[in-house]
């Protein structure tokens, strides 16, 4: 999943084995280990720019999303990482609950991580697709 990472280990606790456990609890649909590798001041972007902070909120947003998208995985083929920056790029999946529509799009994951936490992940998407399967069902 990560052959291309720079295993650029730093003193601040360890970015790319970090954002590794990030991607690993978003993959296991765990939204409580998601948020307890977030810091408490952590700003989640999604591909609109809207930001979602604060550890409750997050986790409910976390379930919602997996309500709707349950077994959504990030299939990482590249990344890059440096100090606290990881960028990785590849391709978001899922299957959404009520159509079972299958959806795969090209996406890219900015992490900013502060002492072995995530404390900002930005995901770069173009989710048309994703918005239209959701406007059919509305």
């Amino acid at each position: 999943m990560f052959s291309t990472l720079r295993r650029k280990e730093t003193s601040e606790g360890g970015s790319v084995a970090a954002f590794r456990k990030f991607v690993a609890q978003i993959n296991a649909h765990d939204p409580s280990g998601i948020v307890a590798l977030c810091t408490e001041d952590h700003v989640f972007i999604d591909s609109l720019g809207s930001r979602l902070s604060g550890h409750k909120r997050l986790e409910r947003a976390w379930t919602g999303y997996f309500a709707l998208f349950p077994d959504y995985r990030i299939e990482v083929e590249s990344a890059a990482a440096q100090d606290r920056l990881v960028l990785a790029c590849g391709f978001a999946a899922a299957t959404h609950t009520a159509s079972k529509k299958r959806w795969r799009i090209p996406a890219a994951w900015r992490a900013i991580v502060r002492k072995g936490q995530i404390a900002e992940w930005q995901v770069y998407a173009d989710n048309k697709p994703v918005y239209e399967l959701l406007s059919e069902q509305a």
